[in-house]
């Protein structure tokens, strides 16, 4: 059983940093790119951000570059989301995603299946 579990969340103002994590147990990790998604009621899911599973070639939505960085950690199961300058438009809840097979391509959306329950993000005007 895969499972992802993310942590990190909070409310922060305008300007503000978070950092958010996510533990990945019940799948090799160290042999899956994985993601970070967003989604914010009545909205569509966002594609934020995924890296390769060596922790090289990461990728970002154009919103977020250069505010926000995606790492991982395969000795500890992690990856991480710093996330800089935040804006109000970046409330939301941040979902962790791995694909549904290692050799998936990290850097389409469209190939994540497994899903964490998410981390509530606040940003206050």
């Amino acid at each position: 059983q895969v499972q992802l579990v993310e942590s990190g969340g909070g409310l922060v103002q305008a300007g503000g940093s978070l950092r958010l994590s996510c533990v990945a147990s019940g799948l090799p990790f160290s042999a899956y790119g994985m993601g970070w998604f967003r989604r914010t009621p009545g909205k569509e899911r966002e594609f934020v951000a995924a890296i390769s599973r060596s922790g090289s070639s990461p990728t970002y939505a154009d919103f977020v570059k250069g505010r926000f960085t995606i790492s991982r950690d395969n000795g500890k199961r992690t990856v991480s989301l710093q996330m800089n300058s935040l804006k109000p438009e970046d409330t939301a809840v941040y979902y962790c995603a791995a694909p549904a097979t290692s050799d998936a391509p990290y850097y389409l959306d469209t190939t994540y299946s497994f899903w964490g329950q998410g981390t509530q993000v606040t940003v206050s005007s």
